[in-house]
C-alpha cells in the first residue's frame, strides 16, 4: 500500500481549559475522499485550521506525504501542496471571475519570471483557461466574482483552489447554502477531482457524506469518535447516539 498524503498524529490545541480538538489521529488516501462530520463545535474547522496551518498545534503531529507540517506557516503547507476553501466564500469580488484564477495560478510561474508583465505568465495564463472551462465558467470570465450566484462562487473558489495544482484539497462545507440541484453539481464535481487531488471534506448533509466518501471521520466533542466506512461509521451505535440523536 502507498503511504497516506497526509497523516494526523494524536492531535491537540486547547483555548483556555477548553480542548476543542484532543488527540485526533486519522490518515487520508491519495486520489480519494475522506470526509470529517460531528455535530456543530465538535472541532472540525479548528482540526483543519491546524492542518493547514492557521493554528499552531500544542501537541500531535501533521505530515504531508511524510514529511513533517506540524506547526508550519500556510505558505509553507501550501508550498508542501494543500490547499482550502472556507465556509465563507473567500475570493476577490472586486475582480472578475478570471482574474482569480490567475492570481491563484500565479504560483505555478518560475520565481525568475516574477517581475515579467502578465502577458509572459504562460503556464498561469493556461492553467486559467484550463479551470474555466473545467468547472463551466468561460462564458462568465469576465464578470465580477462578486456578482455571481452563491453556487457559482462556490464552484470559482473550489476552481481558485485547485489552480496551484495541490496534492490534497481541504473543502470546508463546500455545499453550505446550496440549492439541491447546485449540491448535486458540486457533488458530482468534487468526485471528479480526486482523478487529481486527494479531498479532505468537512460536510453536514449527511445523505451526501453516505453517497460521497470514501472513508469517514467522526468527531464529537473535539474527539475521534469513529472512523472506517460510510455504511460501517454510519451503523455504529455510538456515532448515531452521537450525531444522529438516537440509540
Amino acid at each position: 500500500m502507498s503511504r497516506p498524503v497526509l497523516e494526523v498524529r494524536d492531535i491537540c490545541i486547547a483555548f483556555g481549559g477548553l480542548r476543542a480538538v484532543d488527540g485526533v489521529s486519522f490518515s487520508a488516501a491519495r486520489h480519494a475522499i475522506t470526509t470529517v462530520i460531528g455535530p456543530n463545535g465538535a472541532g472540525k474547522s479548528t482540526l483543519f485550521n491546524m492542518i493547514s496551518g492557521a493554528l499552531k498545534p500544542l501537541e500531535g503531529q501533521v505530515l504531508i506525504d511524510g514529511v513533517e507540517m506540524t506547526g508550519a506557516a500556510p505558505e509553507r503547507v501550501k508550498a508542501a501542496g494543500l490547499s482550502r476553501s472556507f465556509q465563507i466564500t473567500n475570493l476577490f469580488f472586486e475582480l472578475t471571475v478570471a482574474e482569480n484564477l490567475r492570481l491563484a495560478a500565479q504560483v505555478l510561474e518560475p520565481a525568475a519570471r516574477t517581475l515579467l508583465p502578465i502577458r509572459r505568465s504562460t503556464r498561469a495564463r493556461a492553467k486559467t483557461e484550463e479551470m474555466l472551462e473545467r468547472f463551466q465558467l468561460a462564458h462568465r470570465r469576465d464578470e465580477l466574482a462578486g456578482n455571481l450566484s452563491h453556487g457559482d462562487q462556490r464552484r470559482l473558489e473550489i476552481a481558485v483552489c485547485l489552480a496551484s495544482e495541490p496534492k490534497i484539497l481541504l473543502l470546508d462545507e463546500p455545499t453550505q447554502g446550496m440549492s439541491h440541484q447546485d449540491t448535486a453539481d458540486t457533488a458530482s464535481l468534487v468526485r471528479a477531482l480526486t482523478a487529481d487531488v486527494s479531498v479532505l471534506l468537512i460536510e453536514h448533509d449527511i445523505g451526501l457524506v453516505m453517497e460521497l466518501s470514501d472513508h469517514v471521520v467522526v468527531m464529537h466533542q473535539g474527539r475521534k469518535l469513529a472512523e472506517g466506512p460510510p455504511a460501517l461509521v454510519r451503523a455504529d451505535p455510538e456515532v448515531q447516539a452521537a450525531y444522529f440523536g438516537h440509540a
